[in-house]
């Protein structure tokens, strides 16, 4: 009798087994037999449009191609595109007419000007972040490592091969252009090619990114370039809530847009190439992803658009879900620095971090000589790094960014080089406010780079006036317009309260003491007054 009971247990247990074996085999068959649909579409019941290409065969998972490490750029869901941005809005590969002429002349003239073209320092091989020869090869199949996204392997490859380096693809040419003084030089012609590359290269892989917020997706290229995707959470015109906090706002994709065009107006170019794109997230996102818990989370609305949430802290819910026009969705596309293996980067608190509490306040906030202590802390006791922190401080203000807890400088230049300003999506969240505590930083310490001050100075010109050149920079990009009016205007407003600001220091504590001299060249000579 007990022997029978034993093998009755046995053979339940067996079962079980089987069981739990068939369900785990039918799970993951159901994603390719839920890819085909009516008319060998892939699994929208929506309506197709009206001049969709055929095609040819069922779409199939794709090769995982290794994955890169990249600092996290860091009200209710409203439509996929603004009333203004629906109307312009041209898909990648289109051909797009140039602006109006009369509208070209100021950004060129700026980039003319002798401010824009003082020359950096001479460059040693310690002052690069790679070095590449022309004999040095890149081969691009050495990139092809079918890992899982989420397996603890990132290899790298380096420029060895068969193509010269002329031949590098666009993404690699901006690594290899990074230095010791700026991420990419004003006129380096692979950063616009790269421009053109985020909006029109094939996406072959798409993957959650882990840590950070908010929902964000790392985008592999046909050409092994790789990329930040931020979709659309707000439209143009929607301002940021009155009774939401800083720490708890949206992530805005136009704004990271136009954070790189502001940064390089400014003539900092430390922010890296970002690029609107218009994003089919049946064919671009959803049939080639590997990651399943992203795929589970794809939905069809009942008002027949495809829908999708992921997985973050916040905001990744169906109440919050990411929907398209019936699949089209707006995002921005910030390309990778490289990888961490090859360009080790270090992390720094910001000395004025916010507290990130509903009701404590920072030590900044209530010592009004917070910045003497900062000033005897390394590294801000030599060398550039405050006046570092006080160029951050205008980019912040002038976007209205008041989430920069951390910052990151490439470690292999030390302390005497630039501060990279990754993750700017939590700016241009309000146009009819000006965020006066960004300014604290400036207003403490009463230094400022001259190149600095005297580029807010030119660009409070009415020939060069800040919000006519963003708004003329922005109209290159695939989904402009980028800003909302409202926000262009907030710019300049915001521009005369910087130059307030060191104004007034200048005639607490004079010009030599609050104005850093950095020019190397005659331009020490040049005034605004050009």
């Amino acid at each position: 009798m007990k022997m029978l009971l034993v093998r009755k247990f046995r053979v339940l247990i067996l079962m079980v087994f089987l069981v739990a074996c068939t369900m785990h085999i039918m799970i993951d068959l159901l994603p390719r037999l839920e890819r085909r649909g009516p008319e060998g579409r892939p699994g929208c019941s929506c309506p197709p449009p009206a001049a969709a290409p055929p095609r040819a065969a069922a779409p199939r998972w794709p090769s995982k191609h290794t994955l890169r490490i990249l600092q996290d750029f860091s009200a209710e869901p409203a439509s996929n595109l603004s009333s203004q941005s629906a109307r312009r809005l041209i898909g990648p590969g289109a051909p797009r007419p140039p602006p109006p002429a009369s509208n070209a002349a100021p950004l060129a003239a700026l980039f003319e000007h002798p401010l824009y073209r003082a020359a950096l320092p001479p460059l040693a091989d310690g002052d690069l972040l790679f070095n590449v020869n022309s004999d040095i090869r890149f081969n691009p199949r050495a990139a092809e490592q079918p890992e899982w996204q989420n397996e603890d392997h990132h290899e790298e490859f380096l420029p060895t091969g068969e193509t010269s380096i002329d031949s590098y693809p666009n993404w690699l040419k901006f690594h290899i252009g990074i230095n010791r003084y700026e991420l990419y030089s004003r006129h380096n012609p692979a950063i616009e090619a790269l421009l053109q590359d985020l909006v029109s290269q094939k996406i072959t892989s798409v993957a959650m990114k882990s840590g950070g917020t908010q929902l964000k997706l790392i985008m592999t290229f046909q050409n092994y370039g790789q990329a930040l995707f931020k979709p659309m959470k707000q439209t143009r015109e929607q301002e940021t809530p009155p009774d939401f906090f800083y720490f708890s706002d949206y992530e805005r994709h136009n704004a990271e847009i136009a954070a790189f065009h502001l940064d390089r107006i400014l003539d900092f170019r430390r922010v890296p190439p970002v690029a609107g794109r218009l994003v089919n997230m049946t064919r671009e996102i959803r049939d080639v992803t590997r990651d399943k818990k992203l795929w589970r989370t794809f939905f069809i609305s009942p008002a027949n658009n495809i829908c999708f949430y992921g997985e973050c802290s916040y905001y990744c819910s169906t109440e919050h879900a990411l929907c398209g026009k019936p699949d089209q969705i707006e995002g921005s596309l910030a390309a990778f620095l490289p990888d961490l293996s090859l360009a080790k980067r270090k992390t720094w608190r910001n000395p004025w971090r916010r507290s990130y509490h509903k009701r404590k306040k920072a030590e900044w906030e209530v010592d009004p000589d917070y910045c003497e202590e900062v000033k005897q802390t390394p590294p801000y006791d030599s060398g550039t790094r405050i006046l570092d922190i006080m160029d951050m401080t205008v980019f912040d203000f002038l976007m209205g960014n008041m989430d920069r807890h951390h910052y990151e400088t490439f470690e292999k230049f030390g302390n005497e080089t630039f501060i990279i300003h990754l993750d700017n999506g939590r700016g241009f969240g309000k146009y009819s406010h000006d965020e006066l505590s960004i300014l604290v930083p400036l207003n403490q310490c009463c230094r400022i780079r001259k190149s600095t001050y005297l580029r807010l100075q030119l660009l409070a010109k009415e020939e060069y006036k800040l919000s006519l050149l963003m708004k003329e920079s922005l109209l290159k990009d695939k989904i402009a317009p980028i800003l909302y009016q409202p926000h262009l205007e907030a710019m300049d407003r915001r521009l005369r309260i910087v130059l307030k600001a060191v104004s007034d220091c200048i005639e607490k504590d004079g010009y030599d003491n609050v104005v850093e001299n950095d020019f190397n060249t005659d331009v020490n000579t040049v005034t605004t007054e050009r």
